[in-house]
C-alpha cells in the first residue's frame, strides 16, 4: 500500500512542484491549498503531513492544533514548512505538535529525506510501544500504546513530544541522558532542533507534572535523568 502525504500550501507552483517530486519517490500526494481545506481532506487519512505556516484563513499553527487534537492523528508525522527561521517560530511550531521543520525555498532531495526519516521514526515508535506498553514509576502511569499518562490516579494531557521525552527518561531510571542524545533519539538526527528545544518542553512537562516535578533531575551541563526509586 502506497504511503500518502497530505501537502498543504497556498502557493500553488510549490504544491505541484513538491508533489511531482513526492510522486516519483512513490508516495501518494493529496494536496490542499489553505488550512480549511487541508481539514477537509484529513478524512483521506494520511501517513505524514506536510504543512505551509503561513496560509489564509487558517494558518499552519491552527492546522496543526486541531489535527492534534484529533485522536486518530495524534501520532501522525507533521512537517511545517516556513519562510520564517526565528528560534521562537520554531520552539512554538515543536510545542503544538509539530515533528520538523522546513525552512523555504525548499530543496526535494531534502524534503524526501525529512519524510522518509520521520516516516522510519515513526515505524520504530510503535514497534516499540508494542513493547513495555505500560511504564510505572511511582505515583506516575505511561501507558505508551494510548498515549496517556497517570499522576497519582488523575489524567493528564501531553503533547506529542512532551510525551515521548518523559516516556523515554521514565523507561531508563537513574540514567543521565545528555541532550543532544535526546536530541538524535527523539527527533532523529536528520532532523536540526537546537538543544534549547529540550530545555523549554521539559520546563513543560515539570510544570504538569506539579508536586512531582522533581521526578526529572538536571544533571548540570549534560542534560536530565528521571529519579530512580532505589
Amino acid at each position: 500500500m502506497q504511503t500518502k502525504i497530505l501537502l498543504v500550501d497556498d502557493e500553488k507552483d510549490i504544491v505541484e512542484f513538491l508533489s511531482y517530486n513526492l510522486i516519483q519517490e512513490g508516495f501518494k500526494v493529496i494536496t490542499a491549498f489553505n488550512g480549511k481545506e487541508a481539514l477537509e481532506k484529513i478524512s483521506e487519512k494520511p501517513d505524514l503531513i506536510i504543512l505551509d505556516v503561513m496560509m489564509p484563513k487558517m494558518d499552519g499553527y491552527e492546522v496543526c492544533t486541531k489535527i492534534r487534537s484529533m485522536e486518530e492523528f495524534k501520532n501522525t508525522p507533521i512537517i511545517f514548512l516556513t519562510a520564517k527561521a526565528s528560534e521562537q517560530d520554531e520552539v512554538l511550531g515543536l510545542n503544538i505538535g509539530a515533528d520538523d521543520f522546513i525552512q523555504k525555498p525548499i530543496s526535494p532531495k531534502k524534503l524526501t529525506a525529512r519524510v522518509k526519516s520521520n516516516l522510519r521514526k515513526l515505524e520504530t515508535s510503535q514497534t516499540e510501544n508494542t513493547r513495555n506498553v505500560e511504564i510505572k514509576a511511582g505515583p506516575l502511569t505511561i501507558d505508551k500504546e494510548r498515549y496517556s499518562v497517570s499522576l497519582a490516579g488523575t489524567q493528564i494531557v501531553f503533547p506529542k513530544k512532551e510525551f515521548e521525552i518523559l516516556a523515554y527518561l521514565a523507561s531508563n531510571p537513574g540514567k543521565v541522558f545528555h541532550r543532544d542524545k535526546i536530541l538524535n533519539d527523539i527527533w532523529g538526527s536528520e532532523i536540526f532542533v537546537v538543544e534549547r528545544t529540550i530545555d523549554v518542553h521539559v520546563r513543560k512537562i515539570r510544570e504538569k507534572l506539579g508536586d512531582y516535578a522533581d521526578l526529572i533531575e538536571t544533571i548540570k551541563g549534560v542534560g536530565y535523568r528521571f529519579k530512580s526509586d532505589e
